[in-house]
């Protein structure tokens, strides 16, 4: 069972991997290391999902927790109920992207502050495997509670739009539809694979892959729509689509959603570090102090709170947000689009043309034996550049800039290049591919 066990979550195949005797020793290993009296529990359209939230609420309850059934809700909210609540932690069951087959576990304590491999999960496989969980002489309850009203007020309370724009949403079948329910109301919605169906049968709930995009850019170019919103599995990430039927990439849809929050005074931004320089340039042009951020969400979530950040972006396109308890919240960056839309006068192409200044190679993936060898390497080649590891080895030159990280999981080293041309950023991007690769 240890391969479950993953840095930001615990993750498998359904029954093999992951099953209901397995859920229910994980609820008693939750407890066992939180300490949670009362946990906020969520889980999304997968058909194993409901036996799988049985499973965990009786591993919890077994252990003297009381279990708050959300029901069916995105991940956005099961974040938003565990602050809203007062609760001591919370789990939503979801494989977020992955195919129909998977299912997992996404865990914080209190005020939605993730649990990952450094900080719990590793913990939790321990007493897992040990089954070294204390006996409790009282069970739990398991109650319910429908989070959908306050979390549709807490987005209806951020939209300022001064006309109904219309826009195209693809929910991938998936969660989206409840993420944004409480919105849809202020706008013209063309829905895409609005019908919950966990078997996915349309196309793979992962905006990330462009060709998952392909419906939605259609159509947003036939209904001449103001933009398109294209949805994940558990709705924690999203990507949007501009009025013309681009792609705007997700790093650059931190730099538009900035200017929207820096309209209403200044504030402290994060960027992930492989995020175009564009960001960064337009945080600051518009009077936010632009901190930059390692990946992963549990490390941006524990800087938000660090540095005071009201806002977070990554270029896997999770959205934090300061309000919805330094938690993902795609809602909120669907209305603060919207919003600037309206606010400015001008189309999403138009807000996004100005930050694509630059030429980038997208994140290009290699197999390496030793990672630290190949990093080691780069670091002497690149010496005269301006270097720094906060996640893997980033080295800045004037004109280009690129970063290496290892994977966490996989024996890889991902790159990202990007040059104030497209010859150059070529070039770069195809002289250190020889140095991983070689």
């Amino acid at each position: 069972m240890a391969g479950i066990f993953k840095a930001y979550d615990i993750r498998g195949i359904y029954p093999d991997q992951l099953n209901e005797a397995v859920a229910e020793k994980i609820g008693r290993a939750y407890i066992e290391f939180t300490g949670a009296r009362r946990v906020v529990v969520g889980y999304d359209m997968r058909p194993h999902s409901v036996p799988l939230f049985r499973a965990l609420a009786r591993g919890m309850t077994a252990q003297g927790a009381n279990v708050i059934s959300l029901g069916l809700c995105s991940t956005p909210m099961s974040y938003f109920a565990n602050g809203r609540l007062g609760a001591d932690g919370s789990v939503i069951i979801t494989a977020s992207h992955n195919p129909a087959e998977w299912n997992g576990f996404k865990m914080c304590v209190a005020n939605a502050v993730p649990i990952s491999a450094a900080t719990g999960i590793a913990d939790i496989e321990r007493i897992f495997t040990e089954e070294s969980w204390s006996r409790s002489d009282k069970s739990g309850t398991i109650s319910a509670y429908d989070i959908a009203p306050e979390y549709g007020a807490f987005l209806k309370k951020h939209v300022k739009v001064n006309r109904r724009l219309k826009v195209v949403v693809d929910y991938a079948n998936a969660m989206g539809s409840f993420e944004s329910a409480g919105i849809e109301e202020f706008f013209d919605i063309i829905p895409l694979y609005k019908e919950l169906d966990g078997t996915f049968p349309n196309h793979e709930a992962n905006p990330l892959k462009a060709d998952t995009l392909e419906a939605i850019r259609a159509q947003v170019r036939e209904v001449k729509a103001d933009f398109g919103a294209a949805f994940d599995g558990d709705a924690d990430r999203c990507g949007f689509i501009d009025n013309n039927g681009e792609i705007i990439p997700m790093d650059l849809f931190t730099a538009v959603i900035a200017q929207d929050i820096l309209s209403e005074g200044p504030a402290t931004i994060l960027y992930d570090l492989r995020s175009s320089r564009a960001v960064r340039e337009c945080i600051e042009a518009n009077g936010g102090t632009a901190i930059m951020s390692r990946v992963g969400h549990a490390f941006i979530k524990a800087q938000m709170r660090e540095y005071a950040a009201v806002f977070a972006g990554e270029l896997s396109g999770h959205y934090y947000f300061k309000e919805n308890y330094t938690a993902e919240c795609q809602g909120l960056a669907f209305v603060k689009f919207a919003n600037l839309i309206c606010k400015s006068g001008k189309t999403a192409g138009q807000l996004v043309a100005p930050l694509r200044k630059y030429a980038g190679s997208g994140e290009i993936n290699s197999e390496v034996a030793d990672p630290r060898a190949v990093l080691a390497r780069l670091k002497a080649k690149y010496a005269d550049g301006r270097q720094f590891e906060l996640d893997g080895l980033s080295v800045e030159y004037r004109d280009w800039w690129f970063n290496v990280r290892p994977s966490n999981t996989e024996p890889l080293l991902r790159l990202i290049v990007e040059a104030d041309n497209r010859e150059l950023m070529i070039a770069r991007r195809e002289e250190i591919l020889a140095v991983i690769r070689g």
